[in-house]
């Protein structure tokens, strides 16, 4: 079956100013148009009921990477192939890095964006378990200021998040370590190795001391409406002696932060046990032998 899109009005701001004018005119039925790796398919299935296209593509002040001491600043509209090839990603935000290089095929990478794949709010979004592990948050720009999301709250539904019609995703902080020893691991489950979508993605980081779990985080896409952090787990480890034992009984409590689904990839059963599976090794991976 061949899929058209319908028609919509096609405008291509040259500034941020001027996009954010264009959507508080444009009364909710515009969307923004970045990589389009998604829109483009979403408006061909008629997903959105959409009158205009805004594309901020040639935005190059939401291109960047910056460094700023505690915290990396990646604007939107980077694309996943540029932070799979930063080594400033790597050395600071490991977890981003992995789930970049995973993502798709390389075609897609080029075009698809950061802001796009956050915005876009599948629960299969790659990147979003490894920024929660590493407790990122949002830039959100409209023409009445900004304001601050932390990623976990972020995401309100399937498709859905906290911004208003008339607010641009602008930037994404990702604060990190400096000086704390921590251990990271990320999985991403699909039919073949990172070109599908998820059947189940997993980023942890730990931080061990003395052989406790002082800290503790984890994350999951893929088994719940949204991404979603494993705080059960988190909190029945943290303090706790960073044993096998401990880490079998804390694997259980995952029933409880996450509500998989059924549907053409997966079953929700195998969700549920793969998830548990593949969390119990990564998290004794990470105690046996630091970062993998």
């Amino acid at each position: 079956m061949f899929y058209r899109i319908p028609e919509v009005k096609y405008h291509r701001p040259a500034s941020l100013e001027e996009a954010l004018e264009l959507l508080g005119k444009l009364s909710g039925k515009a969307r923004i148009l970045a990589g389009g790796t998604d829109l483009v398919l979403d408006l061909k299935i008629k997903r959105y009921d959409v009158s205009d296209l805004i594309d901020v593509s040639g935005l190059k002040e939401l291109k960047y990477i910056t460094d700023e001491g505690g915290v990396l600043r990646i604007g939107a509209l980077t694309t996943i192939q540029e932070i799979a090839d930063s080594t400033i990603v790597a050395e600071k935000t490991p977890l981003l890095k992995k789930a970049a290089e995973e993502f798709a095929y390389w075609q897609v990478r080029n075009i698809a964006t950061i802001g796009g794949n956050l915005c876009n709010a599948s629960p299969a979004a790659d990147t979003a378990p490894p920024l929660m592990v590493h407790e990122a948050w949002v830039r959100a720009v409209s023409m009445d200021g900004e304001r601050r999301i932390p990623l976990k709250e972020f995401f309100k539904g399937p498709r859905t998040t906290a911004l208003k019609p008339n607010e641009i995703l602008a930037e994404v902080s990702i604060p990190y370590s400096q000086g704390e020893a921590w251990r990271y691991a990320y999985h991403k489950l699909g039919r073949r190795r990172g070109h599908d979508i998820s059947v189940v993605s997993i980023a942890v980081a730990v931080r061990v001391e003395e052989g406790v779990f002082r800290d503790v985080r984890i994350a999951l896409g893929s088994v719940a409406p949204t991404p979603v952090r494993a705080w059960s787990v988190e909190e029945e480890l943290k303090g706790r002696e960073a044993s096998v034992e401990n880490i079998n009984r804390a694997v259980e409590k995952i029933t409880g932060d996450i509500k998989p689904i059924s549907d053409a990839r997966a079953s929700a059963e195998y969700r549920l046990h793969v998830s548990k599976e593949l969390l119990r090794d990564m998290l004794t991976g990470l105690v046996e032998g630091g970062r993998r």
